[in-house]
């Protein structure tokens, strides 16, 4: 199949298509999904050192909240300030992969312990992070715990997450291979959606650019997801303390006992006038 320029993180493919028993040569858009390396340069000013951190599959676009934010969630930076800057340094011999690899250029007084993380990262647009180092990793400490409570959602607020998440997915609606995470306040407005092939991926993107825009802790919103609530999603949500996570599909036993012990809302099956509350509902107003 060759492909053809299509919209920004989609590709036109030629494609055969077989309806009510016959076949005809079709065009069809599908979801980029490229690898990304993501490398850090630390150390004082002349005399920095470059080290391959990790490599996600991911829709290329917006690499650099991205990259912010999977540090972020990561416990790697726990401030915008500790990101000078980020660029693509790929010099990839197919032009269409050139801007696969982006370097995170780490403030000079941001340290990292390497000894300490002591683990290599492989993340897959369908699974998140694999290869921990131990068991014990794969719980990070939160920087950011929600308040107490707060901010408190009504039920018709809530029901009409799906509806403006989905009119905002503009590369799902081209191509229906993508997941989403956005932003909303109390009110219901949506302040920031982020596309991705990886669920996790989407999170990372949301999040970095919350950071990068000053918006942050994100105590004062809720998150909506498509697919499902996995325990990383949860994970993800507690680092920048996120009080309300809700998601059209249903959450693991993981995820709730993880949104549980940090004292998020957790809302699943969200859909039409329909959805599950499985804790936290003292956040939600009937």
């Amino acid at each position: 199949m060759q492909a053809t320029d299509g919209p920004k993180g989609a590709k036109l493919k030629s494609i055969v298509s077989f309806r009510d028993g016959a076949q005809a040569p079709v065009e069809d858009l599908v979801a980029c999904e490229e690898p990304l390396e993501i490398k850090l340069a630390t150390g004082p000013a002349g005399n920095r050192e470059h080290r391959s951190l990790a490599v996600t599959m991911r829709t290329p676009g917006q690499d650099a909240e991205l990259a912010i934010g999977f540090l972020f969630t990561e416990g790697i930076i726990g401030k915008a300030a500790d990101v000078s800057s980020c660029r693509h340094v790929g010099q990839a011999l197919a032009p269409e992969a050139a801007e696969n690899i982006l370097l995170v250029e780490l403030s000079p007084g941001t340290a990292v312990d390497f000894e300490k993380l002591n683990r290599h990262f492989y993340t897959s647009s369908s699974c998140g992070v694999c290869g921990k180092a131990s068991i014990e990793m794969v719980r990070t400490v939160s920087l950011h715990y929600p308040r107490r409570a707060y901010p408190v959602f009504s039920a018709a607020v809530l029901q009409g997450f799906p509806d403006q998440l989905l009119g905002r997915q503009s590369l799902f609606a081209a191509t229906g291979g993508i997941h989403a995470a956005g932003a909303f306040t109390p009110e219901g407005q949506l302040l920031a959606v982020r596309e991705d092939v990886g669920r996790h991926n989407a999170m990372d993107k949301l999040i970095g650019s919350q950071l990068q825009a000053g918006r942050f802790p994100m105590r004062d919103v809720g998150v909506m997801v498509s697919g499902r609530l996995s325990f990383e999603l949860v994970q993800k949500a507690a680092t920048a303390g996120v009080p309300l996570l809700a998601a059209v599909g249903a959450p693991s036993s993981l995820a709730v006992e993880l949104a549980e012990e940090h004292g998020i809302t957790l809302a699943g099956f969200l859909r039409g006038t329909r959805f599950n509350v499985y804790c936290g509902q003292e956040r939600i107003q009937w």
